[in-house]
């Protein structure tokens, strides 16, 4: 339950500060947290030094979508965010690797939904450059 609540309040963290901030203005932000997320399990898999093709696969997979979304559809961002997160609850019946914390799941999905469903719930508001 720890990861979950830890998980959630990242996903606050995240949205809150940069909103306060205004990195979300800009619309490469949450495409790059996108890209970020989707990495960690390829890190891990290095790190163990097993399913890296399979990790690398589905991260290139997640950074394809976050670039597409970026440029063409800044709603699918937080729609990808939030299907990472799917992605992270099924995680461990698709790819055996060995590296994954066995809390990193939980924390990884709570994240992802929360901040992906905020993503989609906000998505109307359009981003803006800074001048």
């Amino acid at each position: 339950m720890m990861p979950i609540m830890l998980g959630i309040a990242l996903a606050v963290v995240i949205a809150a500060s940069a909103r306060w901030m205004q990195f979300d203005r800009d619309r490469s932000f949450y495409p790059t947290v996108l890209i970020v997320i989707a990495s960690y399990y390829l890190l891990f898999a290095c790190m163990a030094g097993q399913a890296v093709f399979e990790e690398a696969l589905v991260a290139l997979a997640f950074t394809a979508a976050a670039l597409l979304a970026a440029f063409y559809w800044p709603l699918g961002v937080g729609i990808g965010i939030a299907l990472h997160g799917v992605f992270d609850m099924l995680h461990d019946g698709l790819i055996d690797n060995p590296g994954v914390p066995i809390w990193w799941p939980a924390f990884c999905a709570a994240v992802d939904l929360a901040l992906g469903a905020w993503l989609v719930v906000h998505s109307r508001r359009a981003p803006q450059r800074r001048q």
